[in-house]
């Protein structure tokens, strides 16, 4: 990368080029350069990408490019809901990135998808790309969009369909790799086996929730994207747009599913909990019955009378250990009939 001054070219751009007909000019370009450029010639724009900028970096963008104050500080602060929005010839859509985090096994602490956020800046010849958290880097985005510059024609809006295609791909990555905790989970649930952990499926739930907050609010925006009425969406990349939106609906049924899923195994898991624990109960009446039987009738002989049954005869206490020993059988059998022991 060339070395330029903070004002040119601010320390969070990771490239910045001027594409004409399709084609990447050669070189890492300065801001005001680039931007010059663009403006001159008609039918090329700028393509620029930031990572985790600070105020005073991403302001030198806003005032080369008259970005609004309001989506400027949006892309500073990040935390934002997927959204879409118009602030007079400038669109501004944001995206919410996903990573799946690796692990050996899932725990009630287990961490599976950890989100980012991309926000983006469309004009009429530009278009700038903010990135803040975990993510994948765009550069591959970049170099797959400049081997086909028959999409790169069609202006800012094909490097905003490339952006938002990698962003749903992602999601079905991570879908897919959520799928494989999920069957862990309902196996276990339907294990005979007494191993089941609650709050490793509460955990599980939560990372579902998580990321379908972060893929669910999407569908409007590019909803709105793929019709095609907006400044600088032509119907040939609103088509590719459609395809996108149309991944992004098999990602939220997918999630859908795995959440239904999630809540069946966790329902059937209290239910085994819950009657496991009802067999115990029953286990610990049923011994505490049997034990009654010998206290009762020890008790009973433990009483200092003079006139008791069988207290002077020779054969009284082997008598009184077979009548409780009897006795005992006897309840332990009814217990053991009724599958309480």
């Amino acid at each position: 990368m060339a070395d330029h001054s903070t004002t040119e070219h601010p320390g969070s751009v990771v490239d910045c080029a001027l594409y004409e007909d399709g084609r990447r000019r050669p070189g890492l370009l300065p801001l005001s350069q680039a931007m010059e450029a663009a403006r001159a010639k008609p039918g090329s724009f700028v393509w620029i990408g930031l990572h985790e900028p600070s105020v005073d970096q991403l302001q030198v963008v806003a005032d080369a490019f008259g970005l609004h104050p309001l989506a400027v500080e949006d892309a500073v602060k990040a935390h934002q809901r997927p959204k879409l929005e118009m602030y007079d010839e400038t669109l501004f859509l944001v995206l919410k990135t996903t990573v799946y985090v690796e692990h050996d096994r899932l725990t009630p602490t287990s961490e599976v998808v950890d989100t980012g956020e991309i926000m983006a800046f469309m004009g009429a010849n530009f278009v700038v790309v903010v990135r803040h958290g975990p993510s994948r880097r765009l550069t591959g985005v970049r170099a797959r969009l400049e081997v086909h510059p028959e999409l790169l024609v069609h202006g800012p809006a094909a490097v905003l369909h490339a952006v938002t295609d990698a962003v749903v791909d992602q999601y079905l990555e991570v879908v897919q790799a959520v799928e494989t905790d999920v069957e862990e989970v309902e196996a276990q649930a339907f294990s005979p086996e007494p191993t089941h952990d609650v709050g490793r499926i509460y955990q599980l739930k939560r990372e579902l929730l998580e990321l379908r907050r972060a893929v669910a609010p999407l569908s409007q925006p590019l909803y709105r994207l793929s019709e095609g009425r907006l400044p600088g969406i032509d119907t040939d990349i609103a088509a590719y747009l459609r395809d996108v939106h149309d991944h992004l609906g098999q990602a939220c049924e997918r999630i859908a599913t795995l959440m239904e899923l999630v809540d069946t195994s966790l329902t059937l898991t209290l239910a085994q909990t819950s009657v496991r624990q009802s067999h115990d109960v029953r286990r610990i009446s049923a011994i505490a019955a049997i034990i009654a039987v010998p206290i009762m009738i020890f008790g009973v002989y433990g009483m200092n009378f003079d006139h008791m049954p069988e207290l002077v005869r020779p054969l009284g206490y082997p008598i009184a250990l077979l009548v409780t020993a009897a006795v005992c059988a006897v309840v332990y059998w009814a217990f053991h009939r009724r599958h309480w022991l």
